[in-house]
């Protein structure tokens, strides 16, 4: 009847893309790291490493360059690893930080292995 009636409501229709989460974790994963890694709690250094590699590989997947998120975290585990050694055992001497990104990149493939093998045994394809 009305004209207005007829048009979507901007946001509601199926033609607008929905915001992604994922900029504003990668975003904050590199500062938390840092904070961590400035005020020496560990746990936090490496808390927001893979806050940030894990938001990369969500990321990257949910913009079709990896087929699964755990493809995605090994992704972000082979610039982090060689980024640790870098940092742990060069002459930049930067221990501390090489050794939270190396313990990063290590959680990363733990978790990247973990999470394709049980999506194989229970026959779980992605859905994208």
């Amino acid at each position: 009847m009305w004209a207005m009636d007829a048009e979507p409501e901007p946001g509601l229709s199926e033609q607008y893309r929905m915001a992604s989460p994922w900029p504003l974790f990668v975003a904050l994963g590199i500062p938390i790291a840092e904070l961590g890694i400035i005020f020496g709690l560990f746990p936090v250094a490496v808390g927001g490493l893979l806050l940030f590699g894990g938001s990369a590989a969500g990321l990257a997947t949910e913009a079709g360059y990896a087929k699964t998120p755990w493809r995605g975290l090994f992704g972000a585990a082979v610039p982090f690893a060689a980024l640790g050694v870098g940092f742990a055992y060069t002459s930049i001497n930067l221990p501390d930080r090489g050794i939270a990104i190396l313990a990063a990149a290590a959680i990363l493939v733990a978790i990247g292995v973990t999470g394709t093998l049980f999506a194989r045994e229970s026959g779980q394809e992605p859905t994208y």
